[in-house]
């Protein structure tokens, strides 16, 4: 009996309250979902927690404490009182900060275009109020029962977590291991320090060196100094575009940040020479493992600064979302860095943080059980006549570069992407495994990926000329391989490729 069972369209996956995936079970439901096609949203229970607001907020919302004349305001809970502070900030004179027992928000006049600013900006920055925060402040105050039954570490979470973490990150001090409510939040907060620090000495120019995810994409185009500081090198392999960027903007180069491997191409750049390059040149080097997982790749030294998702693997349960960020000790700017960074960094809510302790426990056997599947899969899927292309970390074009950093040959991630020979939707929708977004869970989950990242390209031909110019298929698929037996994977892939 397969390991796979048809799943409803909006279904949480998992079955969790918290679950940071859901059910797209075809094509249609993908475009209804960025198209925001009623027929589609109002089965969405829940979703990816930066993009869907979650049920839970919406409820305490309706029920928060709000000063005379802002009935009827949309109100957007956030982490923190500084994230309301920065939020009002983005809004401007119409926002208005409110907060009631200890939980922040920003209200606005009704404005679908002040919705749609405040909505974009908190998922890029990662300032949502958590689900499990607002999941207990319910029951706080009597509109909830109880808390959904879990599993939580019952002794020091944050010790716990970062005991796990300390392997990957060898002579880091537990302090210095800093953790932050969801992984874009880590991303802005070291983009924001080291802009800080450079910034000062007269560097204000960031390089995005590939294709990134794209609210990674958005900080760097949105937040630097000027549109002209925000310098895109295509290609991750092309070291010669890298040193003419730094020659064009001399002196003035304040950081580059780049994936290893990119999402969604899996590819790895040459971080030793990208690590030299920069520093010849005063600049700061960014790092974000999460496609393949900091426990399989060892980039801090080559970095100055290391962020990732712990919502991926670390959390494979794939019910809450991490961050984290790693200064490296050796780095010119380290003792600034710390500092500024934890006091950008969004908090980790405890009840997140004890659930962090539980899972994290779990991740070299999770590693262990992906690692086996990776390779047989990828060899089906290159054999295939119906399939085009397939990536991962070992592609040859960039295999020797992820084997420098992999901490062994078989730490490979599971993460595959592919293109198809033939129409996308008959093999979408055929295909029985579990569709939605994220990755690094131990359930198998597969995405039309730049329909849900890039619609806005994907849907125009100017959009999809951009992409075409990066290398990027708007058909290809994102594959995060779970713990599943590989033969029903294979066996769900076979029959859906006929």
């Amino acid at each position: 009996m397969s390991a796979f069972a048809p799943l409803p369209l909006g279904q949480r996956i998992p079955a969790s309250l918290h679950a940071v995936s859901c059910s797209l079970p075809t094509m249609r439901d993908v475009r209804g979902y960025e198209e925001k096609d009623p027929a589609v949203t109002r089965h969405m229970t829940s979703g990816y927690p930066r993009f869907v607001v979650h049920p839970l907020l919406s409820q305490l919302a309706a029920n928060f404490a709000r000063p005379p004349g802002l009935a009827g305001h949309p109100l957007w809970l956030v982490s923190s009182a500084a994230m309301a502070g920065r939020l009002a900030a983005h809004l401007g004179a119409a926002a208005v900060r409110v907060h009631d027992h200890g939980v922040h928000g920003v209200a606005h006049p009704p404005s679908p275009e002040l919705a749609a600013r405040a909505k974009v900006f908190l998922q890029n920055v990662g300032g949502f109020l958590s689900s499990r925060a607002a999941e207990d402040e319910l029951v706080r105050r009597g509109l909830r029962p109880a808390a959904e039954p879990e599993e939580l570490f019952a002794g020091d979470a944050r010790a716990e977590v970062r005991r796990h973490l300390q392997p990957a990150f060898p002579g880091v001090a537990d302090a210095d291991l800093l953790l932050a409510n969801c992984g874009m939040n880590a991303v802005d907060s070291a983009f924001r320090a080291v802009s800080e620090l450079q910034a000062a000495r007269g560097r204000t120019v960031w390089i995005q060196l590939g294709w990134l995810y794209l609210d990674t994409i958005a900080l760097l185009q949105k937040f630097t100094a000027a549109p002209a500081d925000y310098v895109y090198v295509r290609d991750v392999f092309d070291l010669a575009a890298l040193e003419q960027v730094f020659a064009a903007h001399a002196g003035r180069v304040a950081g580059i940040v780049a994936e290893v491997p990119t999402n969604p191409l899996i590819q790895t750049p040459d971080v030793a020479a990208i690590a030299a390059l920069a520093r010849k040149h005063g600049a700061r080097v960014v790092l974000d493992p999460t496609i393949a997982s900091a426990f399989n790749l060892e980039v801090l030294p080559q970095a100055d600064v290391v962020v990732t998702s712990l919502t991926k693997y670390a959390a494979s349960a794939g019910d809450l979302t991490a961050g984290l960020v790693v200064v490296n000790p050796a780095s010119p700017d380290a003792a600034p860095l710390r500092r500024i960074i934890a006091s950008h960094l969004e908090p980790l809510p405890a009840r997140d943080l004890a659930r962090l302790a539980v899972e994290i426990g779990r991740v070299s056997g999770v590693l262990a059980r992906i690692h086996a599947s990776v390779p047989p899969v990828v060899a089906f899927l290159e054999r295939h006549p119906a399939v085009h292309e397939v990536y991962w970390a070992l592609h040859p074009a960039s295999r020797a570069n992820y084997l420098r950093v992999a901490r062994n040959p078989g730490a490979v991630g599971g993460m595959i992407t592919f293109t198809l020979r033939g129409p996308l939707e008959e093999f979408y929708d055929r295909l029985r495994l579990p569709k939605g977004p994220s990755f690094g869970m131990t359930t198998t989950l597969i995405c039309p990926f730049m329909y849900l990242a890039h619609y806005d390209l994907v849907s125009t031909a100017a959009g999809r000329a951009e992409l075409a110019a990066s290398g990027l298929n708007p058909d290809l698929l994102r594959l995060s391989l779970g713990t599943e037996p590989v033969a029903d994977i294979i066996a769900a892939l076979a029959e859906a490729l006929g």
